[in-house]
Parts: structure tokens; C-alpha cells; sequence
């Protein structure tokens, strides 16, 4: 039997470390079979030595967490369980640090995970960068977050938002009202981010000077977009001829970010999907960032990440049959 302690002398500090009714505390006990008490401002940690070795590192992780002002989550416990022995304290308490902006009611928009981090380091690096991987990573929210930021700095004059509009199911023939009604319930997820980052008030004024468009892949055509951020969502559902088209309107100092998932993909077979050949094209072009996520990417409910994961499971099993 192994034991090992931290000392945490600020009670609130301790408080946030345990969570309501020790919540936070029973997830990381059950996850690494240890025993987790405190006495004063010493927290003990016993059980097998490679648990309580795993269980201390997370409970620093936390505790830096708590130290930056932060309140813990349920998920941000599960995501550092997830990571233990893959990164250091540091690097994981180093995500609330900042800031990418503040939305309308006062929350403070940050990276929640490593692999969130990375794509925002890319963001700012990259002139063109690409978001890869499984629904609830944040890819188009946090891509929002960053052209929002950029616009209120007086980086880029406008806002751009697009993605191609799919007929997954129903016709747009058949949808009431002119064009824009139809295409508007594809666009709906760019809408809420934005309503999220500005309200709707501002976003309805930025909208009418021009400053902000969320419109159909099909507007971009024939267009240069100078001084602008724009983004390309649920980019899977692109042709290669859909995404060639888009990445050269790519104008002078313009940002590009392309999102999607490619085990989500609604075309018609067997066209091919215009992300999957651009990862492939462009894996080794310069100012490009490209940022796969995974499963422990998912900042949604637990139970999206384990979704997620079985869908993955699954899908290499089934392909590892079809290729044995």
C-alpha cells in the first residue's frame, strides 16, 4: 500500500478541488481504485503505487486548475483522468490561462482541451487551417470565437461564415420561402455561435452594414475575399471541385478555417468528399495548419465522448474484418 499528500492551505482552492458533495473526488477514487481523504489542508492519496502516482498527477492538474481562479467541471476531471501520464500539469493548467474572447453573458471563451489549444495556436499561426475530427471538439464554435476576436481588434473588416448546403434527406424545393429561407436552417449552428459571441442585436446590425455573411457555399463562387475570416463548416460535404474553388478566393490579409468530420459524410456515393482529398493535397503546403481531434477532444456530455468512441471502435473493428 502506497500513500502519498498534497497540501492545499486555501480552503476555497480545496472546496473547488472536491467539487459538490465531493463529486470530482469520486470520479478520480473510482477511475484509479484509490482512497482519497483530507485531513486539515492535507489531501491523502492511498491505494497500489501506480495508482496513487496516476491519482496524485491529476489532482495537481486540478489543483492548478482551481489556483487560476477556475472553476472544475465534471468534464475537465474526466478529460485530465483521460490524459494521465500522456502530459504534464503544466501543460494542461496552462489551458485557462487568457482568453479568446468574452461572450454577451460575461463567459470567457477558452481551449478546455490540449488538442483545442493546439488548434488555436494553429489558428493564429496559419493563414488556412483545418479542424478534423468527431462532433462536440468545438471545432466551428472555437474557429467562431477566433474571427470574432479578430473583428473586435480591427485584424480583418468581415466576418464570413459558410457551409454547402446538403440536401441530407429533404429537398430545398420543398422547404417554405425565397432562398435564404431555405438555406437558413443549414446555417442555423453558424447563427447561434455568433448570437452567442455578439447577441443578436449586434450580429443583426453587423449583419445588414456587410461586416458578417452566413450564406451557402454556392455564394462564394466568382468572389476574392480580401480582409476577411472566413469559415468553411461541415466542409466533408464539399466536392474537390467545391473546395478548390473555395480555397482560391482566399484574398490578402484573409484567414481561412475549414471544419468537418469525415466519418459524417452526406454525398451521394460515390462522389468523393473535398476535405478528404485537401488533407491529402495540401498535408505538406506551407502557412496550411492541420488539426486532427479525438474522441477526448469532446467537450459535450460524458456520454457524447463515449458515442463517439463506440462509433470508433466499432468502425475499425468492421474495417479491420473487411481487410483480414
Amino acid at each position: 500500500m502506497a500513500e502519498k499528500s498534497l497540501v492545499i492551505t486555501n480552503i476555497n482552492d480545496m472546496l473547488n478541488l472536491f467539487g459538490s458533495f465531493d463529486a470530482n473526488i469520486r470520479i478520480v477514487q473510482d477511475e484509479f481504485n484509490v482512497n482519497i481523504v483530507n485531513r486539515g489542508s492535507e489531501v491523502k492519496i492511498s491505494g497500489s503505487e501506480a495508482d496513487v502516482s496516476k491519482a496524485y498527477g491529476c489532482l495537481e492538474s486540478l489543483l492548478r486548475i482551481a489556483k487560476n481562479g477556475d472553476d472544475i467541471t465534471e468534464q475537465q476531471v474526466r478529460y485530465i483522468l483521460s490524459m494521465a501520464g500522456e502530459s504534464d500539469a503544466d501543460e494542461i493548467a496552462n489551458l485557462s490561462d487568457g482568453g479568446i474572447c468574452v461572450t454577451t453573458s460575461g463567459k470567457v471563451i477558452k481551449p478546455k482541451t490540449l488538442g483545442q489549444k493546439k488548434y488555436i495556436d494553429s489558428i493564429s499561426k496559419n493563414t488556412i487551417s483545418f479542424g478534423v475530427g468527431p462532433a462536440g471538439t468545438g471545432k466551428t464554435f472555437l474557429a467562431v470565437s477566433m474571427a470574432v476576436r479578430a473583428f473586435k481588434s480591427h485584424e480583418i473588416n468581415k466576418i464570413i461564415l459558410t457551409r454547402p448546403a446538403v440536401e441530407a434527406g429533404e429537398k430545398l424545393g420543398f422547404l417554405p420561402g425565397d432562398l435564404q429561407n431555405k438555406v437558413d436552417p443549414y446555417l442555423r449552428p453558424l447563427y447561434d455561435a455568433l448570437f452567442e459571441m455578439l447577441g443578436a442585436e449586434t450580429f443583426a446590425k453587423l449583419q445588414e452594414r456587410g461586416s458578417i455573411e452566413v450564406a451557402p457555399l454556392a455564394y462564394m463562387r466568382g468572389r476574392t475575399l480580401d480582409e476577411a475570416f472566413v469559415i468553411l463548416d461541415e466542409a466533408q460535404n464539399t466536392s474537390p471541385e467545391q473546395m478548390k474553388m473555395f480555397l482560391t478566393r482566399l484574398g490578402f490579409n484573409s484567414k481561412m478555417v475549414i471544419t468537418g468530420d469525415i466519418t459524417q459524410i452526406d454525398l451521394p456515393h460515390p462522389q468523393k468528399s473535398g476535405l478528404v482529398e485537401a488533407l491529402k493535397v495540401l498535408k505538406n503546403v506551407g502557412d496550411i495548419g492541420i488539426n486532427h481531434f479525438t474522441e477526448k477532444d469532446v467537450v459535450r456530455h460524458k456520454l457524447v465522448q463515449d458515442i463517439v468512441k463506440a462509433y470508433e471502435n466499432y468502425s475499425n473493428e468492421r474495417n479491420r474484418k473487411h481487410h483480414g
